[in-house]
């Protein structure tokens, strides 16, 4: 399993903006030449970012983008799911997803387990964190 290149630019994308005091706006040329994110594509992931309030996002002269969030109060997992969705290894461990060997599957049993130490182990590390641990 791999988190798709949209996450890893959605993640640089957080991070630029976390490194800047709170409330910077910044232009989506300065974050795509600062992190090599090709614009479209960062306009594109910025839009997923927003819908979930993790950007805000600013038309006219002075906009552009910045955190909807503190950077302590924003996790790898809330980022990683805003681009792709909830997180699931399988489909069977997807919400709603109806299996008839759900009750008894061993597989499933472990992918779950697999699952909710990834899960928690995203959602322990917020930008704060990785920003003070020298991650970019």
């Amino acid at each position: 399993m791999q988190i798709t290149r949209q996450s890893e630019y959605a993640i640089k994308i957080m991070l630029e903006l976390a490194k800047n005091p709170s409330g910077t706006v910044l232009s989506s040329r300065l974050i795509a030449d600062r992190q090599g994110i090709p614009e479209d594509f960062l306009k594109k992931t910025v839009h997923l970012l927003s819908l979930q309030g993790l950007v805000v996002t600013q038309r006219g002269v002075q906009g552009g983008v910045r955190l909807g969030k503190r950077a302590d109060q924003v996790t790898v997992a809330d980022i990683i799911s805003a681009v792709e969705g909830p997180l699931a290894l399988n489909v069977c461990l997807e919400a709603g997803y109806e299996c008839p060997s759900k009750p008894t599957c061993p597989v499933r049993r472990v992918l779950a387990r697999s699952q909710a130490a990834l899960v928690k182990e995203l959602s322990s590390e917020t930008l704060l964190d990785l920003i003070l641990s020298g991650a970019e």
